[in-house]
């Protein structure tokens, strides 16, 4: 299991917005017009401005776009065969200390290779990844990385149509679309909880924010391991942004609904130091009344304490792995890696 690189700033040429050496033909305004009966100068006007055009014609020609996975050019100078030297990233959001991690890694391979990132975050919905995917591929990236596993139909009619190396990063749990880098999130919470179940915490409470696909596979790998020792799992969530006062509210919930409990899996680290700051509020021990414990390993857990116990993520490897694939397969070399599992460390800190 490997521990995360050393961390540094970003230093490329990085651009936020809101291939393979052939690519493969998109569709055009010409197929839609095709399909729909009607000039191409119509299929352009209607899709600039749907209101010029009557509403049964443009009922059927964005039925159309949405069925081939028209993707609309915003770099026409651009010839449909040639590499833009761009590369796009989603990331569901830009303040989360783990995807600044990432984006530093893949910067770290990505500027000496002369490529461009373009940026957008998509706050861990499906629907507005799609729309950035959308804006993102509309300039004719060469390459993408995408943060999450969970896509729309039209995400994968574009990402099809697109037919440029795609990897996923973060999860290695499920199968990916080309080829994903990360480590196994139901293994990890299943490592940590059962490491605090053998250290005799016997009514240990998962604390979740955020119901995306990492946190439920955390939380399975949490059941496994409490139902494995005969234990009841309980899960706390909040829809609430992470933070530690998100971690201080789930503390003072699990005091009044489970007063007995005697140890915290949290989600991540942020909601483990919420809750560590409210039980020293309330003078409640940790470990010996309540153990704790976060994941990712971020610094606030290494320089707190009591050390912080964490299931340490190698974030900024991830994102050199991810983006040293992406390169290759642009470069036009074969996928001989479907599933590149990085792993993770369980640091026991001093909250168990």
């Amino acid at each position: 299991m490997r521990p995360p690189n050393h961390q540094g700033r970003p230093h490329c040429s990085l651009t936020v917005i809101g291939s393979l050496p052939l690519k493969k033909k998109r569709p055009t305004l010409q197929d839609i017009a095709d399909h729909v009966g009607a000039t191409k100068m119509t299929v352009s006007r209607c899709l600039r401005d749907p209101e010029t055009v009557s509403e049964g014609l443009r009922e059927r020609i964005f039925s159309i776009a949405e069925q081939i996975g028209y993707i609309p050019n915003r770099a026409p100078d651009l010839l449909s065969r040639a590499t833009s030297h761009s590369i796009g990233v989603l990331v569901p959001s830009l303040t989360n200390q783990v995807f600044a991690d990432i984006i530093v890694g893949i910067e770290a391979l990505t500027e000496p290779a002369g490529y461009h990132l373009m940026l957008s975050h998509y706050g861990y919905s499906p629907e507005l990844e799609e729309r950035s995917l959308a804006s993102l591929l509309s300039y004719n990236v060469d390459g993408v990385i995408l943060s999450d596993r969970d896509h729309t139909p039209r995400s994968l009619r574009m990402l099809e149509t697109a037919g440029i190396p795609i990897v996923e990063i973060m999860d290695t749990h499920r199968p990916p679309i080309q080829q994903a880098v990360g480590y196994d999130n139901v293994q990890a919470a299943y490592d940590m909880v059962s490491e605090m179940i053998l250290r005799g915490r016997r009514q240990v409470i998962y604390l979740a924010v955020r119901l995306d696909e990492r946190t439920r596979q955390r939380e399975l790998g949490y059941r496994r391991a409490m139902e494995e020792h005969g234990l009841t799992p309980v899960t706390l969530q909040s829809t609430q942004r992470s933070s530690y006062s998100v971690g201080a509210a789930l503390l003072k919930q699990v005091l009044v609904d489970y007063p007995t409990a005697d140890g915290l899996f949290c989600t991540n680290d942020d909601v483990a130091v919420g809750a560590y700051f409210e039980c020293q509020r309330r003078g409640i021990e940790v470990p010996a009344r309540m153990a704790l414990a976060g994941f990712h390993g971020h610094d606030v857990g290494h320089v707190m304490t009591p050390r912080l116990a964490s299931v340490v993520t190698p974030r900024q490897a991830i994102g050199e792995a991810a983006a040293g694939e992406l390169l290759a397969r642009i470069r036009g070399e074969t996928l001989t890696q479907k599933i590149v599992d990085l792993g993770y460390r369980i640091e026991t800190g001093m909250t168990l």
